[in-house]
């Protein structure tokens, strides 16, 4: 087990149509899919691989496709090389993917837990209700105090800390709206509204988180053989108990994602290999401390750079 690598699961945006399209043939990753398909009743390769994009986008499809990809890709890593991380962690519904892979919880168990959560989502907060917004360069502390001065008893807070510079912001249309223009005039270079439908990980959420909760009765969660850094508390929890509740709670609070990879640094990582479609959480590890070298698994080239990588 290496000291200085981690390894970190992506979220939603990270999907795409024909992702893990160099794997059609790997017996493992059909494998990952199969148990994951049987565990739906759909065919997740296929909706993976031919889309359409409008299901593959929608959260309850969405949600189990991302998980199965990022275990299928962490299972083919184990089959081929001794080398394991000393921690890992994943960005919002990457903390599920990290899980599985921990051996907390089964891959079947998993994929339905996250469509559930997907539909709670969905359901929570009906269309058009609620708005996400991206924004870029300004101060945390600014944001925060924006989003308080913007709120006028709407719900508006800082809800993904990506970044230095980069924080996403969440809640009611009109209040996201009023706090983005807070914003602009507090000095953010842009401020972005966000193609989503759903509010995730603000007070809206906590009607889903309470489903959710009750969801997570009927499952098995066992302690984790990697440690886990979970995105609410940056704490790698052993108990089972705390890791629900800390799943739970992350449903309507922040991802500080920020200070997860600042842990990582603090801890002597150097090296971090993201196992998940797209590269967005590569480009985040830029921004937060340009020491730890980072690629992403998701290829057949990526796969070799992670094995040179982990070599060095």
């Amino acid at each position: 087990m290496q000291k200085k690598l981690a390894f970190i699961f992506p979220g939603q945006g990270s999907q795409t149509v024909a992702m893990l399209s160099d794997f059609e043939n790997n017996e493992i990753v059909q494998n990952t899919f199969k148990e994951a398909s049987q565990a739906l009743g759909y065919d997740v390769w296929q909706l993976v691989s031919q889309g359409p994009a409008e299901k593959l986008n929608q959260t309850n499809y969405t949600q189990p496709a991302l998980l199965t990809a990022s275990v299928a890709l962490w299972r083919l890593w184990v089959s081929i090389s001794t080398i394991k991380p000393s921690i890992i962690a994943g960005h919002s519904l990457g903390e599920y993917s990290a899980l599985v892979c921990a051996n907390v919880l089964s891959l079947s168990d998993a994929v339905q837990l996250v469509e559930k959560r997907g539909e709670f989502m969905q359901t929570s907060v009906p269309e058009g209700i609620g708005a996400m917004a991206a924004v870029i360069g300004l101060a945390d502390d600014a944001i925060i105090s924006a989003c308080n001065d913007a709120a006028q008893g709407q719900v508006v807070s800082a809800v993904n800390f990506n970044s230095p510079g980069q924080v996403v912001i969440a809640g009611h249309k009109e209040a996201v709206t009023r706090a983005g223009e807070l914003c602009k005039a507090a000095g953010a270079k842009r401020v972005l509204p966000l193609p989503v439908s759903v509010p995730s990980h603000c007070a809206l959420m906590k009607d889903a988180a309470d489903k959710l909760a009750i969801e997570f009765e009927k499952i098995n969660f066992s302690t984790p053989d990697l440690l886990v850094v979970n995105n609410v508390d940056v704490i790698a929890q052993a108990e089972v108990s705390e890791i629900k509740k800390a799943l739970i709670k992350q449903l309507y609070s922040p991802v500080r994602w920020t200070e997860i990879v600042e842990s990582f640094a603090a801890q002597g990582v150097t090296q971090i290999v993201e196992v998940g479609p797209g590269k967005v959480l590569q480009g985040l590890i830029k921004r937060i401390d340009k020491s730890i070298n980072c690629v992403s698994l998701n290829d057949n080239l990526s796969l070799e750079k992670a094995q040179e990588l982990v070599k060095e």
